[in-house]
């Protein structure tokens, strides 16, 4: 489905999204990703639903130990591991693979291990569908929300996170002072992401945030981990490469951002959680309806005493 300034951020550039997400991820998730993800999984806890099936979305950059967590926790259930990019197929499948590494997640948090890397969620949908820090760089966040809907089954659940807007206000500030570009893109708020799941079929929404900061010893150790993030998507971002005297502002630009209590640079990280239900389709009544197969399949199991 194309991207159009109306199904995205206005500020979001759809070519460089896509292009962020056919890179290749490091070694490690990202710190931050890691945590989140530590975090959503204990938000568990609070559902009752034993998913007997559960889908991984785009895991690589999500958390690998973060996946271990959702593993162990649902010990019983099939897991998938959802890659939309073929290009990181290989890559995921040798972070995830099972055998021989004593590394491995698996090994050392528990839980079954997950099947071979899917393209899309298997026909009929999953029990939780977890997408961890994924939404807030998709290209068209419409579009993927309705892929997501599509890949849950009926009174299945979603599960996910991603920054918000308040995000690096310390480094807007900090760009906007010194004449220059936005640094990122316009994050979504959490309650326009709760109608958009709502629009796309999802019931019972509940959307909460909380603000984490992070801070780093140097300029170099700050920037090093912003990278390792993300990249900047705003369309009126710099069109070309800065050089050395540019980096020497920046990096002087951000020895402002230390703390007094500490001497620490420090950026503050908005993180959005959110979840929903899909529930049954309600088919209107009319001469003639469509309704998916899968669709079809759960009213009449919801018919059955």
């Amino acid at each position: 489905m194309p991207s159009t300034p109306e199904r995205r951020p206005p500020s979001l550039d759809a070519v460089a999204a896509q292009r962020w997400a056919r890179r290749a991820a490091g070694d490690a998730s990202p710190w931050l990703h890691e945590e989140v993800g530590r975090r959503m999984e204990e938000r568990l806890q609070w559902i009752k639903a034993q998913p007997r099936h559960w889908a991984d979305w785009s895991p690589l950059r999500g958390g690998r130990e973060a996946h271990a967590r959702v593993a162990q926790r649902y010990p019983k259930a099939q897991g998938w591991l959802i890659e939309p990019e073929p290009s990181l197929h290989a890559a995921t499948a040798q972070a995830f693979g099972t055998a021989g590494a004593w590394w491995k997640p698996q090994r050392w948090l528990g839980g079954s291990a997950p099947s071979s890397v899917l393209a899309r969620v298997p026909e009929g949908g999953v029990d939780l569908l977890w997408a961890n820090m994924a939404l807030h760089m998709a290209a068209d966040p419409e579009a993927l929300i309705a892929e997501w809907h599509r890949g849950v089954a009926v009174d299945g659940f979603l599960m996910f996170s991603c920054l918000g807007p308040d995000t690096l206000g310390e480094l807007r500030a900090l760009y906007q002072a010194q004449g220059w570009p936005p640094p990122d893109h316009d994050f979504t708020d959490m309650h326009d992401w709760g109608d958009m799941l709502v629009h796309a079929g999802f019931a019972e929404p509940v959307m909460d945030m909380e603000r984490v900061v992070l801070t780093w010893s140097t300029p170099e150790a700050a920037l090093a981990e912003l990278r390792g993030l993300g990249r900047n998507l705003h369309a009126q971002r710099f069109g070309a490469l800065r050089g050395r005297a540019w980096h020497a502002r920046l990096r002087e630009a951000l020895e402002g951002l230390r703390q007094p209590s500490d001497g620490r640079i420090a950026l503050t990280f908005e993180i959005i959680h959110g979840h929903a239900f899909r529930p049954a389709a309600r088919v209107a009544l009319a001469p003639e309806s469509a309704v998916p197969l899968g669709d079809m399949r759960a009213m009449l199991r919801g018919r059955r005493p």
